[in-house]
């Protein structure tokens, strides 16, 4: 396997010829020319409302067919599992409100402080609307760690569903999902898991996770805006939605509504494509999901040792100026900063001016802020991209260097 070549990844990126360094990818990455030409491509071919007698049905067809392919290869599923959706956040809400009309008083939902809003309060308010009881799980500030002898203790015989990250979009904790899954499924429950941080950073096998299913967004992983929900098509068939009397009830479709965006289908699957061409040229004797593989080790190494210099600056050049909240033990490279004594808005601003992007707030993750008693002004979130440069790396230490003395 050859090594990790950055500079020619980069060169398929056009936004970075604004000599911007992107630090924001936990909340959307920057997109290739390969996907963005997919997109076009797709949209101003002859195209049609799906069919097989013209070329203009038979191309809609196609970049549906592709788009659950790629991403039945991408996360270890089935494609008839594969649903299409505008948003992680729509799609678990659709999700809350088709499980919860099975549920009612004396039922139990689980939900964990560890998570991003899109995984708690559609099942809070699900629960609400049926009289089902929320337990929580917690975890622990000073580690990132999620408690998983609360979450053992919580489940009972009626827990219905338990709704769990697969790595926290705030500080990058990868609880082990897999244990998760198993108490849960022997309590008799589902498990919902919000891969979106998590499928940006390690490679999805929907079985060994335990996942009953599992939500991504491929913006956060040099796609276009857009989700995808992956599930086992038998248990998409036991889930009855609503949906409009003329419209299919096939599954995955039953669970898409309206005209499938075409072009956004097809700039997803490129998506894949272009990351699968990390690990390998498509004429090599390698699969899609074998070169997927390959690709996250390689760009896996790359971000690991890229976040690993930025906390090893943290620790030794800053000192007790900042502070790095993301301390799990297994986590993505996402960095969660603060600065006592200063506000990370305006931490953020300078690097703003120094053209490094890197955004403060508390990035929808409700609970997990306020469990880490930050306070309300945010924190700083630092990510890294598969073309993050360790020259990208320089200029953020040394904005936050200019940072920290000019608001001292």
């Amino acid at each position: 396997m050859t090594g990790f070549d950055v500079n020619q990844l980069r060169s398929h990126f056009p936004a970075l010829d604004s000599q911007i360094a992107f630090f924001d990818s936990p909340g959307g990455t920057q997109t290739p020319r390969h996907v963005a030409e997919a997109i076009a491509r797709t949209l101003t071919a002859p195209l049609s409302n799906r069919g097989t007698r013209s070329l203009s049905e038979r191309n809609a067809e196609q970049a549906v067919a592709a788009f659950r392919a790629a991403y039945a290869d991408f996360l270890g599923a089935d494609p008839a599992g594969i649903v299409y959706g505008r948003s992680a956040t729509q799609l678990t809400y659709d999700f809350s409100r088709h499980l919860g009309r099975s549920w009612g008083p004396g039922d139990e939902v689980v939900v964990t402080r560890l998570d991003h809003d899109s995984n708690i309060r559609p099942w809070v308010q699900a629960a609400e609307r049926t009289g089902t009881h929320v337990r929580w799980v917690d975890f622990d500030p000073e580690t990132g760690e999620l408690d998983a002898e609360q979450l053992e203790s919580v489940l009972g015989p009626r827990t219905r569903l338990v709704a769990l990250t697969a790595a926290s979009n705030l500080i990058g904790t990868v609880p082990d999902v897999r244990a998760a899954a198993e108490a849960a499924h022997r309590a008799g429950a589902l498990v919902y898991v919000d891969g979106v941080h998590f499928a940006a950073h390690r490679l999805v096998d929907l079985a060994a996770l335990g996942a009953d299913f599992f939500v991504c967004s491929p913006y956060k992983f040099l796609g276009p805006h857009c989700a995808v929900l992956a599930a086992d098509p038998q248990l998409l068939e036991s889930i009855v939605p609503d949906k409009l009397l003329p419209s299919t009830n096939e599954v995955p479709e039953r669970f898409e509504y309206g005209t499938l965006p075409y072009e956004v289908m097809a700039g997803a699957a490129a998506a894949v494509d272009f990351l699968a061409g990390l690990g390998g040229d498509a004429e090599a004797d390698l699969t899609r999901r074998e070169r997927l593989h390959r690709a996250h080790k390689l760009v896996g190494g790359h971000e690991h040792q890229l976040a690993e210099e930025i906390l090893a600056s943290c620790r030794s050049r800053f000192g007790d100026d900042v502070v790095v909240h993301s301390r799990a033990a297994d986590r993505t490279p996402t960095l969660l900063l603060s600065f006592p004594g200063r506000r990370a808005a305006e931490v953020s601003a300078l690097l703003y001016e120094d053209g490094v992007h890197a955004p403060a707030g508390s990035f929808y993750a409700y609970e997990a802020f306020q469990r880490l008693g930050i306070d309300d002004d945010g924190a700083l979130r630092l990510g890294v991209a598969p073309y993050t440069s360790a020259e990208d790396v320089q200029r953020l230490l040394s904005g936050l260097e200019r940072a920290l003395v000019t608001l001292s």
